[in-house]
């Protein structure tokens, strides 16, 4: 079985950048061959265009799937937050449809405090947060969450739901916070961040994270793992990230493949 990546962005301009390299075509054609070594990946939107982008992207291979939702950072792009809600809930709620589209969870949706030098407005990250968890509640659908510099409000959020279960997607909260997570049924998913030789934390962390709750991600077309810091990521270069939760956990970098893959089967209900 080879690596499942439980979090990309295919549609991102980068992958049609002729000097960054192969377009995003070319390298999901090489990376679900035979010998590409990628079992499965998760294209994951921001907004309602990436997201349409992300499931136009995953009927063209069959071992791809969409996530959908609206991330905090495209908050502050929102002219009409509840007119973009509702037509994300249109997307969502026919269950039919979302099988066609491949549609397998709500996401990348969270909180994001990172100051970026503009007013971070919040109140309105908090409302559509909320109201995509919500969404998954009512759908019985997994979520995956983006939680950049705010894990206490994103970690008290989430547990107003207690019905909702997903991912925390390239993780950098404690391990006191991943902890309470998993013992709810949460996943955590590390990308190639744990692979940087000053991510000395993020490592500790991930030693902890019981192999039943972990996940691995590229979040490509970023965070390229070491020795490739810097460049234009892709899951071909997730092998460095398996190599390093294997070390953490005393195990091989296949059982690691085997495993993780097995859980994001498992979270996103993929046969």
């Amino acid at each position: 079985m080879g690596l499942f990546d439980s979090h990309a962005h295919y549609y991102d301009r980068r992958f049609d950048d002729p000097t960054q390299g192969e377009n995003a075509d070319a390298v999901l054609t090489r990376l679900f061959s035979p010998e590409g070594g990628i079992d499965g990946i998760i294209n994951v939107g921001t907004r309602l265009e990436t997201s349409r982008l992300c499931i136009a992207q995953a009927a063209r291979y069959e071992r791809m799937y969409a996530a959908v939702g609206l991330h905090p950072e495209d908050c502050i792009e929102m002219s009409d937050p509840e007119g973009e809600l509702s037509t994300l809930r249109e997307m969502l709620c026919d269950g039919q449809r979302r099988k066609r589209d491949k549609i397998v969870a709500i996401g990348e949706i969270g909180l994001d405090y990172y100051d970026r030098g503009i007013p971070l407005n919040k109140p309105l990250q908090m409302r559509v947060f909320e109201q995509q968890l919500e969404m998954a509640r009512e759908l019985s659908m997994p979520v995956i969450i983006h939680d950049r510099d705010a894990h206490g409000d994103c970690f008290e959020t989430v547990l107003r739901y207690p019905e909702v279960r997903g991912v925390f997607h390239s993780y950098s909260g404690s391990a006191e916070m991943a902890r309470e997570l998993y013992r709810r049924g949460w996943y955590i998913s590390f990308s190639g961040v744990v692979t940087f030789k000053n991510a000395r934390r993020v490592q500790e962390v991930a030693a902890t994270v019981p192999l039943s709750h972990l996940l691995i991600e590229t979040d490509a077309p970023y965070l390229a793992p070491h020795p490739h810091r810097g460049r234009r990521n892709d899951s071909g270069l997730m092998h460095h990230t398996a190599a390093m939760l294997a070390s953490l956990h005393g195990i091989s970098s296949d059982e690691v493949a085997s495993i993780t893959a097995a859980n994001a089967r498992k979270l996103f209900e993929i046969d």
